[in-house]
């Protein structure tokens, strides 16, 4: 069993950067795929990003690619969501999640996959 715990959340303003963090325990990190989910208050949880066991591969949704990087240190067992440009919409419950092994491209965006997963956290960005 892997456990995931999140931090690194907050109030920003539009325009601002943050930068979330995924520390794991129980599993070595470097045998899971990590991947980032948010949810928007009363929305369904969306796939934001996704890294590859080694790092070498990166996904990430439409909404987010360009402002936020995925990134992991596997020493450190943590991996990170760098979120620049923040936007309102970007307002959200952010989760993450990984997966046992490897993902296929188009796989990785599927949260049915992600066996393991976090309790949250809490991002909000005003006007």
């Amino acid at each position: 069993q892997a456990q995931m715990v999140e931090s690194g959340g907050g109030l920003v303003q539009a325009g601002d950067s943050l930068r979330l963090s995924c520390a794991a325990s129980g599993r070595t990190l470097g045998m899971l795929t990590v991947g980032w989910f948010r949810q928007p208050p009363g929305k369904e949880r969306d796939f934001v990003a996704a890294i590859s066991r080694s790092g070498d591969h990166t996904y990430y949704s439409a909404s987010v690619k360009g402002r936020f990087t995925i990134s992991r240190e596997n020493a450190r067992n943590t991996v990170y969501l760098q979120m620049n440009s923040l936007k309102p919409e970007d307002t959200a419950d952010y989760y993450c999640a990984a997966i046992d092994g490897a993902c296929s491209r188009t796989a990785c965006y599927d949260r049915r996959l992600y066996r393991y997963w976090g309790q949250g956290t809490q991002v909000t960005v005003s006007v």
